[in-house]
């Protein structure tokens, strides 16, 4: 009549559900423990030092071109040995949003650079950054000599750029630009600089045209190499071109020999007499074309020149000039000029001093075709006196 009952000890049947959430539990454990795992595998491969540039250099140079994705990157990294893997760059990049930060550009990656390291470095745009120049002064031709010098620069130079047609300043370029592309940004830097300057001349100054102002200034350029100085030679150039007396400046006969290239030497008597297209001693006005690639302050001393009457200058044996509004007052400071160049030269007092262009018209030299100045005298830019006048100066 009663049913059966279970003993108190007897064991109580297991429930489905309490099954699986027992193994649910242990999966959970499974997985986060394999979790852990790889995140700590990840963060010691993002930490870890890199691979070891190759042949035990320092660095290693990489370049990343203009819209390359980040598989292209990563295989770029690769090749150039400065990541393990293009995987693990790629998983990296997209978890810490680098991939949508990478800078193209030229790169110096440090040797054993980690993958954390590479990647501020790329989101960065740490850029190895390249920069050529081009003086005040220089000529077409050693700007051509400058820019095939430099090994990062691809391609030729088909013909020198006409004289004057280039802007001196520092360039930055990279690796692989063509020289051809570094002269045209020259060129298009000296038209847009030009035409600045021109809009605000003076009524003062003597130029016609910006070729004008160009050949002038590059005439002034050669001529000091103190910058203060350059409106006050623009100014005496001015005044001799206003009066019809000829510039007599020796860099003129210079890139009459040369065309644009040192003469590493004096001037020789023969050369200041023979007329050349450029020689300012025997033409009147301005030579056909600049003599170099004059600067901006240059340019700008030719079209505001300051009001003065001065007509002549020679050096003063600090590295500048003396300036003279009379051919007597020159004729005082080459005087004392002539005295520096005797004590420069290690003659004893009283002994012929070294001969200048024009100091001593009527005295020729004992060899018509020696150098102006002997050996061992260092005569600064622009030292060289101009001669005496063709006609009265103004008073």
């Amino acid at each position: 009549m009663f049913g059966r009952s279970r003993g108190a000890g007897a064991p109580k049947s297991r429930s489905p559900r309490s099954g699986q959430a027992t193994a649910l539990l242990a999966a959970s454990a499974t997985f986060s423990l394999f979790l852990i795992a790889a995140i700590v595998a990840a963060w010691s491969v993002f930490y870890a030092p890199g691979p070891e540039a190759r042949g035990g250099a320092e660095t290693t140079i990489v370049t990343l071109p203009s819209g390359a994705g980040v598989s292209a990157i990563a295989a770029n990294l690769k090749a150039a040995g400065v990541i393990r893997s293009t995987d693990m760059f790629k998983v990296a990049a997209t978890l810490t949003g680098a991939d949508r930060k990478l800078r193209a550009g030229e790169y110096e990656v440090p040797s054993k650079a980690s993958l954390r390291s590479v990647l501020v470095l790329l989101v960065e745009g740490r850029v190895v950054r390249h920069y050529v120049t081009l003086p005040e002064g220089w000529s077409s031709a050693q700007a051509v000599d400058i820019l095939m010098r430099q090994p990062l620069l691809t391609g030729d130079i088909p013909t020198t750029p006409e004289e004057g047609s280039l802007w001196p300043d520092t360039y930055e370029i990279s690796r692989g630009d063509t020289r051809a592309s570094v002269i045209a940004r020259m060129t298009k830097a000296q038209a847009d600089n030009l035409a600045r300057l021109w809009a605000a001349r003076s009524p003062r100054t003597v130029v016609k045209s910006p070729e004008e102002a160009v050949i002038l200034a590059s005439i002034v350029e050669k001529e000091t190499a103190v910058a203060a100085e350059r409106p006050r030679v623009a100014a005496v150039f001015s005044n001799r071109l206003r009066i019809g007396m000829r510039l007599e400046s020796d860099p003129t006969i210079v890139y009459g020999i040369t065309q644009g290239r040192p003469l590493g030497r004096g001037i020789r008597r023969s050369e200041l007499d023979r007329r050349t297209e450029w020689n300012t001693y025997q033409i009147d006005g301005l030579p056909p074309t600049p003599i170099a690639n004059p600067g901006g302050e240059a340019l700008a001393a030719v079209l505001n020149p300051p009001a003065s009457d001065e007509l002549f200058f020679v050096a003063d044996g600090s590295g500048g000039h003396a300036f003279a509004r009379t051919y007597e007052e020159h004729l005082a400071n080459v005087a004392r000029w002539r005295e520096i160049e005797r004590r420069k030269a290690g003659l004893p007092p009283g002994a012929p001093p070294p001969a200048v262009p024009g100091t001593s018209p009527g005295v020729p030299n004992a060899d018509p075709d020696a150098a102006t100045v002997p050996p061992g005298v260092v005569v600064p830019p622009g030292a060289q006196v101009i001669r005496v006048p063709q006609q009265a100066p103004a008073q």
